[in-house]
């Protein structure tokens, strides 16, 4: 992916993660993201929806999009592919997250950890994503 491209994706606010069902059905949904390297990092539950969606598909388009996750027309889109992360790297994508989004990002970070252990899931109440582009060529 060109470098400007994964400035605008990695700099912005939320971004539409785009998953896909079995049947093929486009599923986005917005998302915080934290940039690392040449790929984005992001945090869901390992129960959720997208999770089990991309553990049978792991190709996602990603979009920069407003809190409720609307696209503006014309808006970069990318290609790409999902990971997902070990324990230590899910509690370093945790960290930068909070770190972008400082109060609001501890706060909903505590507050989800605080629900999984209380759900019993202890520190699996998260998992890491480390969404990849393929290089430009």
């Amino acid at each position: 992916m060109a470098t400007s491209a994964i400035d605008t994706l990695g700099s912005a606010k939320y971004i539409s993660l785009t998953t896909y069902r079995k049947d093929g059905t486009a599923v986005a949904t917005p998302v915080w993201l934290a940039r690392s390297g040449d790929a984005l990092i992001v945090i869901t539950d390992p129960n959720s929806g997208k999770a089990k969606r991309l553990r049978n598909n792991p190709a996602v388009l990603v979009s920069p999009c407003d809190m409720r996750g609307r696209v503006k027309p014309g808006a970069l889109s990318a290609a790409g592919t999902v990971s997902f992360q070990d324990t230590a790297q899910t509690q370093a994508t945790m960290t930068a997250i909070s770190g972008k989004y400082g109060l609001m990002g501890r706060i909903i970070t505590s507050m989800n950890a605080r629900k999984a252990r209380k759900a019993g899931h202890g520190d699996a109440g998260h998992t890491g994503l480390t969404i990849t582009f393929p290089a430009a060529g």
